[in-house]
Order: structure tokens, then sequence, then C-alpha cells
């Protein structure tokens, strides 16, 4: 368990680019793993969680082969090939792969075990579990709604007309996921868009599906048991990971970085418009499209950013991003509130809470609140000097990491080990543009 000691040595420079997105990745390998015949993946990202949803795919029958660096190979079972496996499935830290794989297994007439590290398990599943209830599938879970948990597909799924109670990408795609093997015509309605990497993959696949707005209502219908045809896919550089080094070039006098190849989905981009609310110097350079996704080139210079108390952008669009974001607003110029984030409380951590008691702990001064937090900026360098509990959350080592750039003493990380989950090359990345990162023990 190494820790981190992240401080200031000289401005970042240079030109990188970030693993595959987190997101695509995690779809890429369970659609591929659905089609009939092989697919090929390159720019996958390679951290714990992908590769826990690799594996989860493969105890269940299909091929998943890794040929080179990024570049995987997946041979489809076909819709309703998917097969029980022979012991509990080990989830790891990923609650994306946990969720979206109960909806592909609840519409199948297997039975699958699965538990995850101790983040994981912390973490509730009713939201997904509540909707597949209503399809047929049976769960047996820790009171009610933590892993372990078994999940017992039905062999005879029924479609539903389910409104998400709240905005969630994963619910979302469970549902989806669950509804291609389902006969007729299952519908997810939403009253605000969330990221739509699982349509977008699925239509290039071959599937039946459609997205409308109805009365002010995000409306997807997706046409059940289709035939998936296998595809190549290239992923596109992970803008959540793009984020760390977006707020550290951007807050670290001198610095000047491009970022290549960053997906830019409009539903995923929060990030770069919250910044840019608040003075940051980022420029969108060479827009094209990847494998179905928009994806661009950010170059990131240096600012003086102001605090914002009014994002102009929907929190569902960079939810991930956020504690990364709070840090970007403890050097800010001015006090920024961040408001309608309850769902920062049930993610690896709860981040509302972790990143308020680290902000505190270095000399932040803050105001914490159920769905928020409201940070005074310290325009210019924070106090540093204390140690932060990451609670196995990979954003919240990573936000601190860029956080210890700009403290007057540093900043230690009691664990650097849950970068790993998303981003494996990060310490490697940072400390290459200039970063001052170091591990001990």
């Amino acid at each position: 368990m190494p820790s981190l000691i992240s401080s200031f040595l000289t401005p970042l420079t240079g030109t990188v680019k970030v693993p595959g997105d987190k997101s695509v990745s995690h779809r890429s390998i369970m659609l591929s793993a659905l089609a009939v015949g092989r697919s090929e993946v390159t720019g996958l990202l390679e951290g714990e969680d992908v590769l826990a949803t690799a594996e989860a795919m493969r105890a269940m029958g299909a091929q998943v082969e890794r040929i080179g660096e990024g570049h995987w190979i997946i041979d489809g079972v076909g819709i309703g090939g998917l097969m029980s496996p022979d012991g509990v499935i080990d989830m790891g830290n990923s609650g994306t792969s946990t969720r979206l794989l109960m909806g592909l297994i609840g519409t199948h007439d297997i039975t699958v075990t699965m538990t995850g590290d101790a983040s994981l398990r912390g973490r509730p599943m009713g939201r997904v579990i509540d909707p597949l209830t209503s399809m047929g599938a049976r769960f047996s879970a820790r009171d009610g709604k933590f892993l372990p948990l078994t999940v017992t597909g039905t062999g005879n799924p029924l479609p539903i007309d389910y409104t998400t109670p709240m905005a969630s990408a994963q619910v979302k795609s469970a549902v989806l996921l669950a509804g291609l093997n389902t006969p007729g015509i299952t519908t997810v309605r939403e009253t605000v868009a969330t990221r739509d990497h699982t349509e977008r993959m699925l239509r290039a696949m071959g599937a039946e599906i459609e997205t409308t707005c109805e009365a002010g209502l995000n409306i997807v219908r997706l046409m059940g048991q289709p035939g998936l045809r296998p595809v190549n896919f290239e992923v596109p550089g992970d803008v959540s990971s793009s984020a760390f080094l977006l707020v550290a070039a951007s807050i670290i006098p001198g610095s000047d970085i491009t970022v290549q190849n960053v997906g830019m989905n409009p539903l995923r981009t929060g990030i770069v418009h919250a910044l840019k609310a608040m003075g940051a110097d980022i420029k969108i350079l060479a827009e094209r499209n990847l494998g179905g996704e928009p994806v661009a080139d950010l170059r990131v210079r240096a600012a003086t950013l102001k605090a914002v108390t009014d994002l102009p952008v929907d929190p569902s669009t960079m939810i991930d991003e956020f504690p990364v974001l709070f840090c970007a607003a403890a050097v800010a110029e001015g006090a920024s509130r961040f408001t309608g984030l309850e769902e920062l409380r049930v993610k690896e951590s709860d981040r509302l809470a972790v990143m308020a008691e680290g902000l505190k702990a270095n000399g932040v001064d803050l105001s914490e609140f159920e769905d928020g937090i409201e940070i005074k900026g310290a325009a210019g360098k924070v106090l540093g000097g204390a140690t932060v509990a990451t609670h196995l959350d990979h954003r919240i080592a990573m936000s601190f990491s860029v956080l210890g750039q700009m403290a007057t003493s540093a900043i230690t990380i009691d664990d650097a080990a849950p970068i790993q989950t998303s981003f494996p090359t990060f310490i490697e990345l940072m400390t290459g543009l200039g970063a001052g990162l170091n591990l001990k023990g």
C-alpha cells in the first residue's frame, strides 16, 4: 500500500495521450461478447476495472484475449448465449461493470454470484435491482441491495417502460442491456439525458434503437433480441482521466500542455465547460470522429481561475470530475458553490464527505451540505501538509495529487493503489509533464 507525496516541482509542459475511455472500454467488451463473431478493440483502457469486466465475460463463456497493448480480440457468444460461471465473479472496485452486468445477466437464464472489494461492497445496487426485478430477474443481496449478491436471470423476460428516478447512465444502460434479450420494445425515460455510449455502440452493431425527446424527457427505445454484428472499436481517450490534467495545467503557473485524442461526447464534457466558466484557457483543436464518438485535442495553458456559483452545465455531464474541480476551486479567487451533487455520496466513496475532509485538513475553508459544497478559494497556493485518506477511491487519490502541486507543504495521499483501477499510467504521465509526485513505501 504505497503512499504518494505530491508537491510542486515545475510547470507542466508537453503533449500526451490519456488512456482509453473507461465507460467505452467496459461496453466494448460486454457488447462484443454478445455479438456473433469476432470483434477487435484498440485503445482499450487496461485498468483494473476494465480487466474485471473482461474476466467476468470470460467466466460467462466469451473468449476475450489481449494481443497487444490496448489491443484486444473478443469472440462473442451471441445474445442469449451467456452461461453460468463456475464460481463467484469478483468485480474488484468496478461499480459500472457490476451494474451493467446485472442487466445483461438479468434476462439470461443463468445464475451468477458477484462480489467485490470493500468499497464496492458498500455501494448500493437497489437502483438497478428494482427495474430488473420488473423484467423478471431475481436477486439475493446483502441487506437487499449490497454485494455479495446473486442474480438469477429469467428465461421469460418482460419488456418495461421505465422512468429513471435519478440521472444515471448506469441504470439506463443496465435496463437497455437487459432489453437486448427481451422480446418487444424496452423503453427508458430520463428527465436529464445521460451519457449515451451504450446507445451509440448498439446502433453501430446493428441494434434497432431510437432516441427521442418527448414532453421534456429523453426517451430511448430498444427493440429486443437483435443479432449484434461484430465490429472494430477504437476507444477514444477518457475525458474523466483528462480532467486531472486539465485542472493541473490550469492552476499551475507557467503550464502549457496538449492532451490528444480526448473523447468529446457532449454528454461527458461538462468539466471543459466548467473550467472555462472559471476562466481556464482551453482550446479545442482538431475535432473529428472516432468509432462513432467525437474526439479532439485539448490545449491547456495556466490561467487565473475565478470562483463560480452557477455552473453552466448539468452535473450529470461531469459527475466523476467534481472532486478535481473542487481542487480547482480551492486555489481560485473567491468562493465557489456547487449543488445538486447527491450522487457523489454513493460513488466509490462518499466523495462529498471525503473531499471536504481532505480539503479542510490541507487548510481549505469550506462548508459541506447535503447535496453540495461551498469552497473559499485561496487565490493561489493552499496550505497543504496533511495526509489524505482515499477510502479506496481512485479519483480522490488523483485529485489530491493535483492539489499537492499547488500546496505550500506537500500533500500525502495515504494509498496510491486505487489509481490502478482507472488510470494506471497517471503517475508516470504526470511526472513526465513535470509534476512532483513520489511514491513512498
